[in-house]
Protein backbone atom coordinates (compact mmCIF):
# COMPACT_ATOMS: atom_id res chain seq x y z
CA UNK A 1 0.00 0.00 0.00
CA UNK A 2 1.65 3.63 -0.91
CA UNK A 3 1.79 6.47 1.29
CA UNK A 4 3.42 9.95 1.51
CA UNK A 5 6.71 9.58 2.60
CA UNK A 6 8.70 12.78 3.84
CA UNK A 7 12.22 12.85 2.46
CA UNK A 8 15.30 15.30 3.47
CA UNK A 9 17.83 15.34 0.77
CA UNK A 10 20.85 17.39 0.32
CA UNK A 11 18.93 19.72 2.62
CA UNK A 12 15.75 19.80 0.45
CA UNK A 13 12.39 18.59 1.60
CA UNK A 14 10.65 15.96 -0.56
CA UNK A 15 7.64 14.72 -0.68
CA UNK A 16 6.82 11.01 -2.52
CA UNK A 17 3.77 8.96 -2.67
CA UNK A 18 5.59 5.61 -2.35
CA UNK A 19 5.37 2.10 -0.86
CA UNK A 20 6.96 1.96 2.16
CA UNK A 21 8.77 -1.23 1.20
CA UNK A 22 10.66 0.09 -1.74
CA UNK A 23 13.93 1.27 -1.91
CA UNK A 24 15.39 4.34 -0.62
CA UNK A 25 17.92 4.16 -3.67
CA UNK A 26 14.97 3.31 -6.38
CA UNK A 27 12.86 6.70 -4.79
CA UNK A 28 16.43 8.63 -4.95
CA UNK A 29 16.85 7.72 -8.78
CA UNK A 30 13.06 7.08 -9.91
CA UNK A 31 11.43 9.83 -8.18
CA UNK A 32 14.11 12.63 -7.30
CA UNK A 33 16.52 12.12 -10.41
CA UNK A 34 19.40 11.61 -8.42
CA UNK A 35 21.24 9.11 -10.21
CA UNK A 36 25.16 9.25 -8.54
CA UNK A 37 23.92 6.09 -6.40
CA UNK A 38 24.56 3.78 -8.37
CA UNK A 39 22.13 -0.19 -8.15
CA UNK A 40 25.15 -2.41 -7.74
CA UNK A 41 24.62 -5.62 -6.35
CA UNK A 42 21.18 -5.25 -4.30
CA UNK A 43 22.74 -6.69 -1.06
CA UNK A 44 24.38 -3.99 0.59
CA UNK A 45 27.59 -5.41 -0.34
CA UNK A 46 29.16 -3.75 -2.88
CA UNK A 47 28.81 0.07 -2.01
CA UNK A 48 27.54 1.49 -5.27
CA UNK A 49 24.36 2.83 -3.72
CA UNK A 50 26.23 4.44 -0.89
CA UNK A 51 24.57 7.57 1.37
CA UNK A 52 25.01 9.56 4.00
CA UNK A 53 22.23 9.25 6.44
CA UNK A 54 22.31 11.08 9.66
CA UNK A 55 26.06 11.45 9.51
CA UNK A 56 26.50 7.48 8.63
CA UNK A 57 27.35 5.74 5.16
CA UNK A 58 24.66 3.38 4.45
CA UNK A 59 23.51 1.49 1.54
CA UNK A 60 20.62 2.66 -0.21
CA UNK A 61 19.57 -0.29 -1.71
CA UNK A 62 18.62 -1.98 1.37
CA UNK A 63 17.27 0.96 3.15
CA UNK A 64 13.18 0.98 3.20
CA UNK A 65 12.08 4.31 2.28
CA UNK A 66 9.61 4.39 5.13
CA UNK A 67 12.97 3.67 7.42
CA UNK A 68 14.66 6.99 5.76
CA UNK A 69 11.40 9.44 6.23
CA UNK A 70 12.69 12.79 7.66
CA UNK A 71 16.50 11.36 8.07
CA UNK A 72 18.93 13.64 6.58
CA UNK A 73 20.61 12.23 3.47
CA UNK A 74 23.51 13.96 1.44
CA UNK A 75 24.16 12.09 -1.80
CA UNK A 76 27.47 12.15 -4.49
CA UNK A 77 25.05 14.76 -5.83
CA UNK A 78 24.89 17.13 -2.17
CA UNK A 79 28.38 17.30 -1.43
CA UNK A 80 29.24 19.75 -3.86
CA UNK A 81 29.50 23.56 -2.19
CA UNK A 82 28.77 26.81 -4.29
CA UNK A 83 29.28 25.26 -7.45
CA UNK A 84 32.57 24.03 -5.47
CA UNK A 85 33.29 20.14 -5.47
CA UNK A 86 34.24 18.74 -2.01
CA UNK A 87 37.26 18.02 -1.14
CA UNK A 88 37.54 14.35 -1.62
CA UNK A 89 35.99 15.08 -5.01
CA UNK A 90 38.49 17.48 -6.61
CA UNK A 91 41.33 14.60 -4.53
CA UNK A 92 39.70 11.74 -6.49
CA UNK A 93 40.22 13.80 -10.20
CA UNK A 94 44.08 14.99 -8.63
CA UNK A 95 45.24 11.35 -8.05
CA UNK A 96 42.94 9.50 -10.32
CA UNK A 97 40.77 7.45 -8.01
CA UNK A 98 38.45 6.09 -10.41
CA UNK A 99 38.75 4.22 -13.56
CA UNK A 100 35.37 3.23 -14.66
CA UNK A 101 33.93 5.17 -12.26
CA UNK A 102 30.91 2.68 -11.17
CA UNK A 103 31.96 2.73 -8.13
CA UNK A 104 33.27 6.21 -7.57
CA UNK A 105 30.11 8.05 -5.76
CA UNK A 106 29.93 5.14 -3.22
CA UNK A 107 33.83 5.69 -2.33
CA UNK A 108 33.18 9.09 -2.24
CA UNK A 109 29.99 9.27 0.00
CA UNK A 110 31.94 6.91 2.60
CA UNK A 111 35.04 8.37 2.74
CA UNK A 112 33.32 11.94 2.89
CA UNK A 113 31.52 10.13 6.05
CA UNK A 114 35.08 9.02 7.42
CA UNK A 115 36.33 12.24 7.09
CA UNK A 116 33.42 14.32 9.18
CA UNK A 117 33.81 11.86 12.06
CA UNK A 118 38.51 11.57 11.81
CA UNK A 119 39.52 14.62 9.79
CA UNK A 120 43.54 12.60 9.95
CA UNK A 121 42.42 9.02 9.07
CA UNK A 122 45.48 6.42 8.92
CA UNK A 123 45.94 4.13 6.20
CA UNK A 124 44.23 1.38 7.95
CA UNK A 125 41.60 3.91 9.47
CA UNK A 126 41.19 4.26 5.25
CA UNK A 127 40.44 0.54 4.51
CA UNK A 128 38.38 -0.16 7.68
CA UNK A 129 35.90 2.80 6.60
CA UNK A 130 36.19 1.73 2.84
CA UNK A 131 35.86 -2.22 3.40
CA UNK A 132 32.18 -2.26 2.02
CA UNK A 133 33.25 -0.25 -0.82
CA UNK A 134 34.22 -2.59 -3.88
CA UNK A 135 36.18 -1.31 -6.53
CA UNK A 136 36.52 -3.82 -10.09
CA UNK A 137 39.17 -2.18 -11.35
CA UNK A 138 41.72 -1.94 -8.37
CA UNK A 139 41.95 1.50 -7.52
CA UNK A 140 42.40 1.24 -4.09
CA UNK A 141 45.62 2.51 -3.72
CA UNK A 142 44.40 5.61 -5.19
CA UNK A 143 41.65 5.84 -3.56
CA UNK A 144 43.56 5.79 -0.06
CA UNK A 145 45.81 8.45 -1.26
CA UNK A 146 42.30 10.75 -2.25
CA UNK A 147 41.14 10.54 0.84
CA UNK A 148 44.53 11.36 2.60
CA UNK A 149 44.78 14.69 0.60
CA UNK A 150 41.17 15.57 0.85
CA UNK A 151 41.92 15.39 5.12
CA UNK A 152 44.98 18.05 3.99
CA UNK A 153 43.30 19.85 1.84
CA UNK A 154 39.81 20.21 4.40
CA UNK A 155 42.66 21.15 7.34
CA UNK A 156 44.22 23.86 4.96
CA UNK A 157 40.41 25.31 4.17
CA UNK A 158 39.62 25.16 8.24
Amino acid sequence: MRRTIELVVNGARHTVNADPDRTLLTILRDELDLTGAKYGCGEGQCGACTVIMEGVAVRSCRMPAAASAGRHITTIEGLEENGRLHPLQQAFLETGAMQCGYCTPGMIVSGVALLRKNPNPDDDQIAQAMQGNLCRCGAYPRIVAAVHLAAQKMKRRA
